[in-house]
């Protein structure tokens, strides 16, 4: 179990002293991703969009990017333990909820290549889905605390604590999303893990996932084209195969050092979505392996850095909420990578702080804001 203890306990600097700031390594971590991002969507964009605005897709990231920090700034402000208010955990859990049930509305929901996965609201659309991932974290790190030893039954501690992400899996599921639905099931197990779950039940947890997984993805003949097609996608280029291939040309067309920023050429209508789930193929066609093997390098320590301020965070609520935000990025991110590179079956995910998408970003970055928080009360303690 990580963290300091079991109790909700807010530790607070002492009277005249200011709290730490945030923790300059992850915030650093996460500029450069941000950073390396814009250009990678700049490359992956600006002929499509040459012939009105080269800058189109940059406007909109920069307005989400923009949106993002203005939120971070806020939740950086908020003490991480509001967060711990039943009262603000189920409003998000209902809010997520209800957003998840309207997307798969007919007229509202708005459906792209046979997906319903987007809202629009004022001209602007996003993913309830986005919104139900960090909704099920604050809910079970919130939750799982409250449980303590409880932790350690199967029915009375572990089953409760999945009983809202089951329900926002099968909504997500409806859209269908399945990438995102089992995003939220993972991170979900992980948190539960991380409470002190013993290892018997999470094996049978990891059992039960995997039948399920292999059943939903088996059940339709599409699912299953999609499935076999990464072991072999050149064999089946011109259907279900073609986007992994086109994106494995990308790969080997970047070779070591990569072809140069904006000279790769699968952006030009031959790789589907260069701008969102396949944009890392184009770090590797403009940036080679050495600009690939930056972009792991950069999630990987972002990840041990979000690892870091949950361990250092002084109560097992800040600990899991940290953990669980933190992995819903990387987990996301490395599934992403795993895709596009053909080692995972071809999913509908996005790559957090590249893919476009500026609602997206702005709730990654209101989320990060959180982590910020929670690591200065980490900082603190340690000084």
């Amino acid at each position: 179990m990580i963290g300091a203890g079991n109790g909700a306990r807010e530790t607070k600097p002492q009277k005249g002293n200011r709290l730490p700031p945030a923790d300059g390594t992850l915030m650093t971590v996460m500029v450069l991703l941000i950073l390396f991002g814009l250009i990678t969507l700049f490359s992956a964009t600006y002929y499509v969009a040459a012939a009105n605005d080269p800058f189109s897709e940059m406007k909109k990231q920069l307005l989400g990017l923009g949106l993002g920090i203005a939120a971070m700034n806020v939740t950086m402000r908020i003490p991480y333990r509001f967060w711990g208010n039943w009262k603000v955990v189920l409003s998000f859990a209902g809010v997520s909820v209800i957003l998840l049930l309207l997307v798969i509305v007919p007229g509202i929901g708005k459906s792209i290549n046979g997906s319903r996965r987007w809202l629009g609201v004022g001209g602007l659309s996003f993913q309830p889905g986005e919104f139900a991932k960090y909704a099920a974290v604050l809910f079970l790190a919130l939750f799982l605390t409250m449980q303590g030893k409880e932790i350690g039954h199967f029915w009375k501690g572990i089953v409760p604590m999945l009983v809202l992400p089951g329900v926002m899996f099968l909504l997500i599921l409806e859209q269908p999303n399945l990438s995102t639905a089992g995003t939220i099931i993972i991170v979900s197990v992980v948190m539960i893990m991380l409470a002190g779950a013993k290892w018997k039940h999470m094996g049978v947890l990891g059992a039960m996932g995997t039948v399920l997984f292999g059943y939903y993805a088996w059940s339709a003949e599409y699912r299953r084209e999609r499935l076999l097609s990464f072991m072999d996608p050149f064999a089946k280029m011109s259907d279900e195969g073609y986007q992994l291939s086109q994106s494995l040309i990308a790969f080997g067309s970047g070779g070591l050092f990569g072809m140069g920023m904006g000279q790769g050429r699968q952006k030009f209508a031959y790789l589907p979505y260069p701008e969102s789930d396949f944009i890392f193929a184009i770090v590797g066609e403009d940036f080679g392996l050495t600009g690939c093997l930056a972009v792991i390098l950069l999630f990987v320590c972002f990840f041990f850095c979000g690892l870091r301020v949950a361990v250092h965070c002084p109560d097992q609520f800040g600990c899991l909420l940290a953990a669980g935000i933190v992995s819903v990025i990387s987990m996301q991110a490395f599934i992403n990578m795993g895709v596009v590179v053909g080692i995972l079956p071809t999913t509908g995910l996005p790559l957090p702080f590249f893919s476009a998408g500026g609602t997206s970003l702005s709730i990654t970055l209101a989320a990060m804001g959180i982590v910020f928080n929670i690591s200065r009360y980490g900082n603190n303690r340690l000084t």
